[in-house]
């Protein structure tokens, strides 16, 4: 997922960049586009990568569905012993067990091979029903976690919805706001099947959510306030339906971020 032009890196046909939102000169640009077909791209502001998920939902099909942004790539490799060593220094009192689930670096042409492949790829999804970035565990809850950087209200709208549409998740939900762990970036990978039922499920919700809510309430950061809500619905989907996860560390390119 793209919001703006940037380095396509060469990753083989397995990888489709996609432009996302509306931009200055998007129209010009070669490539796939997530205002063609069936879209909701004038939402992005909204939505952030997840207007290009519902376009690849609604005008694409194929064996595999992912989703990785232009500076966040999942790797199945393992991490160099020197960043484990620079992670374990800096973060002498960190929450988060094990490894650093984030792996920081400038150097592009080291780590385009350390990106997932194909091939590896199909072999976790034969013994695993989703790739999902390594979960972060914070050191409170859910909930309290999304009352310190949002509005605690969007939770309490999330239950009204379950309640009416979903009533067998809300057991789920509890647990996921109780909990400490989220599957953040609205990144995943899932086999065709899967991924049509997480896509009906999904939207339905966040849909139903921009319903009930002004979403023209929502200023400067908040305004992504469905991509926030969609990492908590994704947590609780994954959860509540027991799937099998194989969760990866994320390559995150620093120098995109301002490009």
């Amino acid at each position: 997922m793209y919001y703006k032009p940037g380095r396509i890196l060469p990753l083989g046909d397995f990888y489709q960049p996609l432009f996302c939102g509306q931009f200055a000169g998007k129209s010009k640009l070669i490539g796939l586009k997530d205002d063609q077909g069936e879209n909701i791209s004038d939402r992005n502001e909204f939505y952030s990568e997840l207007t290009g998920t519902y376009w690849a939902w609604k005008n694409t099909q194929q064996e595999i569905v992912g989703v990785c942004h232009y500076r966040r790539y999942f790797t199945a490799q393992p991490e160099p012993w020197y960043l484990k060593l620079k992670y374990f220094i800096t973060h002498p009192f960190k929450i988060q067990k094990g490894p650093n689930p984030l792996i920081y670096t400038n150097n592009v042409e080291k780590y385009i091979p350390k990106i997932l492949t194909e091939a590896e790829a199909k072999e976790i999804l034969d013994v695993h029903d989703i790739v999902l970035p390594t979960a972060r565990r914070f050191r409170y809850s859910i909930r309290t976690h999304y009352s310190k950087y949002h509005d605690i209200r969007d939770m309490e709208i999330v239950t009204e919805i379950l309640k009416e549409k979903f009533p067998e998740y809300l057991n789920s939900w509890e647990k996921v706001l109780s909990g400490n762990v989220l599957y953040a970036n609205n990144m995943f990978i899932l086999k065709n099947d899967l991924f049509q039922k997480f896509m009906d499920w999904w939207f339905e919700m966040l849909f139903e959510f921009e319903k009930r809510e002004n979403l023209e309430s929502y200023q400067g950061y908040q305004r992504r306030i469905l991509g926030f809500v969609a990492e908590r619905l994704l947590t609780l989907w994954v959860i509540h339906n027991e799937l099998k996860i194989k969760e990866l560390k994320l390559i995150y390119f620093k120098k995109f971020k301002s490009h």
